[in-house]
């Protein structure tokens, strides 16, 4: 079993940043690609990004690319999503993820964080 916890989510201005840290409970995080995706209230969970293995490969939804960065870092059993250019559509619980074989289908991932609040105002 790996547990997954996420934080840094908070309230920002439009235009605004932040960065969310997902800790993983283990060394098997190697193992397993890592993916975030957001849920809005009313809304389906959405893919947002994904991370290989490595490292080496990253995959973002259209309404991020260019403005969120995802990271890891296996010393630290750690995957990042740094968010710039934040707009109020961003606005969503934000949860990392786990999966064998990373993609955007949130079937695909097999362990959850319980998610971190992001809330960007006009």
């Amino acid at each position: 079993q790996v547990q997954l916890v996420e934080s840094g989510g908070g309230l920002v201005q439009a235009g605004g940043s932040l960065r969310l840290s997902c800790a993983a409970s283990e060394r098997t995080f190697r193992a397993y690609a890592m993916g975030w995706f957001r849920q809005a209230p009313g809304k389906e969970r959405d893919f947002v990004a994904v991370i290989s293995r490595s490292g080496g490969s990253t995959y973002y939804a259209d309404s991020v690319k260019g403005r969120f960065t995802i990271s890891r870092d296996s010393a630290k059993n750690s995957v990042y999503l740094e968010m710039n250019s934040l707009k109020p559509e961003d606005t969503a619980v934000y949860f990392c993820a786990a999966s064998p074989t990373g993609n955007s289908d949130p079937r695909r991932y097999t362990y959850w964080g319980q998610g971190t609040q992001v809330t960007v105002s006009s």
